[in-house]
């Protein structure tokens, strides 16, 4: 077993942070000086000893810089910090800076005796420039000194190849290089092709062999991967599908090397690694504030809706009492985020025992088992109702992709490994796919909608949540369901 470098990720997360924190709570005291001086023309002698006995540069010390804080932790700027780079940081800094200025302006600066508005200009202006300057000054030191540490090696996190033999063979002494190294300890490679580790012993590859791909999730977990390079020949360019979702999942950095198709099209990232472009696998994941704010919507509208649709959830109910026999509900177990099970719930459509014979089966266009009542339901989605009850238990959303039976995920991926990125996040009540594409009666529809869905994987925003609900309106207003 090689040698396990452990990166001391919580460590330079809480000094990062703390550097963030001194930065702004110094700029507010800049700032509150500032605003003191300018106001009550405090001699300067007398500045520092007016402040310390204001009560108010206590409070404001505290809340201003613990709301900044609470800020960058929801927009996501604390992620990965070890991995940042200092030209994007700056702009970063500038845009997150200036949006919060804007905020802290209304709730602080607004109720200040003006004599001219010119002078909210100028403490607009004295406000953001100060959090910026402190705020970039204490980043670019901090993510200099850790570079610094890196290129030392004093910070270095596991990183693997996956490829055949004979790719790693070719590009490991390019990789392994220490002119070009920036904190990537190799610790080993993952065979492309299973069992070919066996090869590796009479191979002149000085690189350990820790599994082949099949493995990939232990092997991650294992030897604490931070970070996988993936070779660009055609066996190894294969295994995407089946290993991203697992990398994704476990917050890997995957890097693939591009080949000469993808150099054309444009593919390549100018992001690079020991001089060579590589393409950066990524998701648009929410960040923690976003995460939040879909969560928070989720809730306001999944109550909203229960309440105002109170009426009608006793008229469905009753509909489909009258309809067949059989209870009001139903209730089936579906694959939710990360594979975990949860009992979805709706409005029974179907007549009772619709699968008696234990063959799980799609609902199609003329299907017998589905009720009068039911087939009003399902053309006008008032059989999914119900569903804003998995909302409100945190097994679903409002908008995500469409949670589906172990039996027929089975199948998809078999031909579509694909599918799994579906489940890093939670399921929806609607989703891209449903009002682009409808329902599907069969596997190969299914594989059909799935490229709507992992289209809104990948462009994940709350926006984008938005505009689905929105056409989801229209799909049921018209009545275009089945």
């Amino acid at each position: 077993m090689a040698k396990i470098y452990t990166l001391p990720e919580k460590n330079l997360t809480f000094f990062y942070v703390l550097t963030d924190a001194i930065a702004m709570l110094l700029a507010w005291i800049c700032f509150f000086s500032y605003r003191k001086f300018t106001e009550l023309h405090i001699p300067d002698s007398e500045i520092l000893e007016f402040i310390v006995q204001d009560w108010k540069f206590y409070i404001g010390s505290f809340m201003v810089t613990a709301c900044w804080l609470i800020f960058y932790t929801f927009s996501g700027l604390y992620r990965q910090v070890w991995k940042k780079s200092r030209i994007k940081e700056v702009s970063d800094t500038f845009i997150y800076v200036l949006l919060g200025s804007v905020v802290l302006f209304f709730a602080v600066i607004l109720d200040d005796n003006i004599i001219l508005y010119t002078d909210y200009f100028r403490l607009f202006f004295a406000l953001f420039l100060l959090n910026f300057i402190w705020a970039i000054a204490g980043r670019l030191l901090f993510l200099t000194c850790i570079r610094r540490q890196i290129l030392k090696f004093k910070i270095k996190f596991n990183t693997v190849i996956i490829g055949t033999i004979d790719s790693i063979s070719t590009l490991y002494p390019v990789l392994s290089d220490k002119r070009y190294l920036f904190g990537n300890d190799f610790i080993g490679y993952i065979s492309a092709v299973q069992n070919e580790q066996n090869l590796s012993e009479n191979s002149t590859l000085k690189l350990p062999c820790l599994g082949d791909y099949t493995q990939i999730e232990n092997i991650v977990n294992d030897n604490k991967i931070k970070e996988i390079i993936l070779s660009n020949d055609a066996p190894t360019r294969e295994l995407l599908a089946q290993i991203l979702p697992v990398l994704i999942q476990k917050r890997v950095l995957l890097k693939v090397l591009p080949n000469t198709g993808e150099h054309l099209l444009s593919m390549v990232k100018t992001t690079s690694i020991f001089h060579q472009p590589v393409m950066e696998i990524h998701l648009a994941l929410m960040t923690p504030g976003q995460k939040f704010l879909k969560r928070s919507l989720d809730i306001a509208i999944s109550l909203i809706f229960i309440l105002l649709l109170s009426p009608l959830y006793l008229f469905l109910a009753i509909g489909v009492k009258l309809s067949s026999r059989g209870s009001v509900f139903f209730r089936q177990q579906r694959v939710g985020k990360n594979g975990k099970l949860f009992k979805i719930i709706k409005f029974r459509s179907m007549y009772l025992d619709a699968e008696a014979d234990g063959t799980p089966r799609l609902s199609s266009v003329g299907d017998k088992r589905i009720t009068p009542f039911g087939l009003f339901m399902r053309r006008t989605h008032l059989d999914e109702i119900p569903q804003f009850f998995n909302v409100l238990a945190g097994n679903m959303s409002l908008v995500g992709p469409r949670p589906e039976r172990q039996f027929f995920i089975d199948q998809i991926v078999q031909k579509t490994p694909y599918y799994k990125l579906l489940l890093l996040v939670k399921p929806g009540i609607t989703s891209w796919g449903q009002v682009t594409y409808g329902y599907a009666e069969n596997v190969e529809q299914m594989l059909e909608r799935l490229n709507y869905d992992l289209m809104y994987i990948e462009n994940l925003s709350i926006l984008m949540d938005i505009k689905i609900l929105f056409y989801t309106l229209l799909a049921i207003l018209k009545r275009n369901g089945k």
